[in-house]
């Protein structure tokens, strides 16, 4: 608990302050080189100052322990902060598609400026900076094993594709075609409305109680028949909670055994389950008999 709360304010102040000083530096370079890609581009860097500190808050309110209140635990305050994350992308992609639609009907008339060469350099700064922000992020996300942090890791992503956008929108309008600014804004309102789904379609189905992939149960099966004294496995159901996992199976165990020897079984199931890299945070086990005769393994 320790190591990730240091984490996680490390991630906390490398996403703010790195992002403040990014939104600083575009919004001068949008302005002073006009461009309007830019100026979009330093928008959704400033939405990813908010977007990381609703991480960060989402991070230390779901790390609380259950309390009477809640008996399950707070995981699931990590769906609620990459809901509002997801909320946050979506309408900065509105915004900034609405601002390129403006900006390409001008274009009509004629009246659109091109941009100077800082706004370019403002993309390939903002590029190269917001891709290691990426990395970065994404890698202690999944040492976490961190739902909205890797959400916020794709916030992080998701400002490079813009700037992308933005630097061949830029370049283009400096080679003559001034359009392609305003037409960069649109591509990439698309790129973040994208990641934006993602994130929302994600923390709704860890929020709806929806089963783990089939891979992950197939893990699972395989990891419960492997003990010692598990006859069958009858019936097993998942449910993601939060970053966690809720297990509930049924398994057999030779119905001569004693209570005592039958239950040491779930107990050591029920054991190597919840200390396996599963992530998994509570496993209900049903005992049923199974008439099934064992052999040596059964001592």
């Amino acid at each position: 608990m320790k190591d990730s709360s240091k984490i996680v304010n490390r991630l906390s102040l490398v996403g703010i302050l790195g992002n403040i000083l990014l939104t600083a530096f575009k919004l001068f370079a949008g302005i002073t080189g006009h461009s309007g890609a830019m100026i979009s581009d330093a928008v959704h860097s400033m939405s990813d100052i908010f977007a990381t500190f609703v991480a960060y808050l989402g991070s230390r309110f779901s790390s609380r322990s259950a309390d009477r209140a809640h008996p399950y635990g707070h995981e699931r305050l990590e769906c609620v902060a990459s809901l509002i994350l997801g909320a946050v992308l979506f309408a900065t992609a509105v915004s900034i598609g609405f601002s390129g639609a403006e900006s390409m009907a001008a274009a009509k008339s004629g009246s659109l400026p091109v941009p100077g060469r800082v706004a370019l350099i403002a993309a390939v700064v903002s590029i190269v900076t917001k891709e290691a922000m990426f990395q970065y992020t994404r890698h202690y996300a999944k040492i976490m094993g961190s739902g909205v942090w890797l959400a916020d890791a794709w916030h992080h992503r998701s400002d490079a594709m813009s700037s992308v956008g933005s630097l061949i929108g830029i370049g283009g309008a400096m080679l003559g075609f001034p359009v392609l600014d305003s037409v960069a804004c649109v591509v990439i309102c698309l790129c973040i409305m994208k990641v934006a789904f993602d994130i929302l379609r994600d923390a709704l189905k860890k929020l709806l109680d929806t089963s783990c992939p089939e891979d992950y149960e197939q893990e699972l099966r395989g990891l419960i028949l492997s003990q010692p004294g598990v006859v069958s496995l009858d019936m097993l159901r998942t449910r993601m909670f939060g970053s966690k996992v809720y297990v509930d199976a049924e398994i057999s165990v030779d119905g001569e055994l004693p209570l005592k020897e039958a239950h040491d079984i779930a107990e050591q199931v029920h054991d190597r389950v919840e200390n396996s890299p599963l992530k998994i945070k509570h496993i209900m086990i049903h005992l049923n008999p199974s008439q099934t005769v064992q052999g040596p393994d059964r001592a």
